[in-house]
């Protein structure tokens, strides 16, 4: 593919560029990182802590259904979390294996095994989806704050959401999370597909009800046509991952979850105590949030890098370039395909490229054969198995200790190598839990 004279310029400017172009695995630091109380105000006009707070509010409002519906949230009481563990043993494996010090605390955040959906998309995507439901209900006089969200449940309610449709694009993991919740509440659900999404994806999806629609074209095919469709049909709601202030609400919540798992765990988070999290990013809907809620909570106090593919690094080139949604891997060389399915997104978010422009750290990116052997060693090490999409998160602590750029960047935020020590890393596994067993086997014998 040919290289864009943008590409180009920027390539000639940074190093980082250059590597995309050339497909080598590289560390994009933001120049354009401010401190979170220069933007506050700015980024409360658009999300505002009110907002988030809202989200959280809605969500234990839905609490008493989705613990009568999905009995195994009994635990956390109706509420849609993950766990957060250390991976000591996969801490000293993946240093030992890459030649690198990985100081601190290594931990995993389980969004892979989040209930109903299996990822991170459980997230936003399920968030997004009772935000509807509940706007529907509370519209036609069926519901009120004040009322018991369990009779949700009932046929009564079923049926009145059945006159409706809700729609998505997706490469796997939204359309799985929209799709199941959707279909449980009555709706009528289509999801279109990319040529990038597993087939056991779509057959689960089926197997739920779900109308799948699939494209031979990529992530970007599949959004615009089911916003086309939906457009065209007056009952019909579409979930835009793109552009969705909701699905991102329900991402930034995490921050708040996270908070609360910490404190249980005696984990202080500050200044001679930093965070430092990695999440993989396909169009940038959930690693955005999750970001955003992570700032506004921390501040300078926290770090938030992506990783993506070294053939589909979306987000880094809109945040590199500045073009945001109109940036594309094409116009670097690349290909955009990887089998990183949920990471495969040509062009990135137009929304998160922009709220998260002055917050994010920067990005990784790594090679899809690595996304086997993280998920190798992590099930060796720990017994965990996440898919290799989620595995992408481990490239972060690895390329923080080799980039002389990821040195720069340390040495100009006040990451001492005292205060990495004492640090918390957090690798962000973004789905998993629904993978088939056969599916699991095929992942186990792939080495590319």
């Amino acid at each position: 593919m040919e290289v864009k004279e943008y590409a180009k310029r920027l390539a000639a400017a940074n190093p980082a560029v250059q590597d995309v172009i050339d497909r080598k695995e590289t560390i994009w630091i933001n120049d354009r990182l401010l401190p979170v109380d220069l933007i506050d105000g700015l980024c409360q006009l658009v999300v505002s802590d009110e907002d988030i707070a809202d989200a959280e509010d809605r969500l234990a409002r839905f609490a008493p259904y989705i613990r009568k519906c999905f009995p195994e949230t009994e635990e956390t009481g109706g509420l849609i979390e993950s766990p957060l563990k250390c991976i000591p043993d996969m801490q000293k494996k993946l240093a030992d294996r890459e030649n690198v010090n990985i100081p601190g605390m290594l931990m995993l955040k389980m969004d892979s095994h989040l209930a109903i959906a299996g990822s991170v998309k459980a997230r936003g995507g399920i968030y997004e989806v009772l935000k509807h439901a509940e706007t529907l209900a509370m519209e036609a006089g069926l519901l009120t704050r004040e009322d018991d969200y369990a009779r949700l449940a009932d046929d009564e309610m079923k049926k009145f959401f059945g006159q409706y449709t809700v729609q998505v694009g997706s490469t796997g993991n939204l359309g799985l999370s929209i799709g199941i919740m959707s279909a449980f509440l009555g709706f009528r659900v289509k999801v279109h597909m990319s040529s990038d999404a597993k087939q056991w994806k779509k057959d689960m999806l089926r197997s739920k009800g779900v109308e799948v629609i699939e494209y031979e074209d990529d992530y970007s095919r599949a959004v615009e046509e089911g916003r086309r469709d939906s457009d065209r049909d007056p009952m019909s709601y579409f979930v835009d991952d793109e552009y969705s202030v909701d699905l991102f609400l329900g991402y930034a919540v995490a921050a708040h979850r996270l908070q609360k798992q910490m404190e249980q765990m005696h984990i202080t988070i500050d200044k001679e105590h930093p965070l430092i999290v990695y999440v993989p990013a396909g169009v940038g809907g959930a690693p955005g949030g999750v970001c955003y809620g992570l700032k506004r909570l921390y501040k300078e106090n926290v770090h938030v890098f992506f990783t993506e593919p070294v053939m589909c690094p979306s987000l880094l080139a809109g945040f590199a370039s500045q073009r945001y949604e109109r940036a594309n891997v094409h116009d670097f060389g690349l290909s955009g395909l990887t089998h990183a399915d949920g990471l495969a997104c040509a062009s990135p978010s137009g929304f998160v490229t922009r709220i998260d422009n002055n917050l994010v750290s920067g990005d990784l990116t790594l090679n899809d054969d690595k996304l086997y052997d993280y998920m190798r060693m992590l099930m060796e090490t720990e017994n965990v198995r996440i898919e290799p999409s989620s595995c992408a998160a481990f490239i972060g602590p690895v390329g923080l200790s080799r980039y002389p750029a990821a040195g720069e960047y340390c040495r100009k935020h006040g990451l001492t190598r005292e205060r990495l020590e004492n640090a918390v890393q957090i690798c962000w596994a973004t789905g998993g839990r629904l993978v088939p067993e056969e599916i699991w086997e095929e992942y186990l014998e792939t080495h590319l």
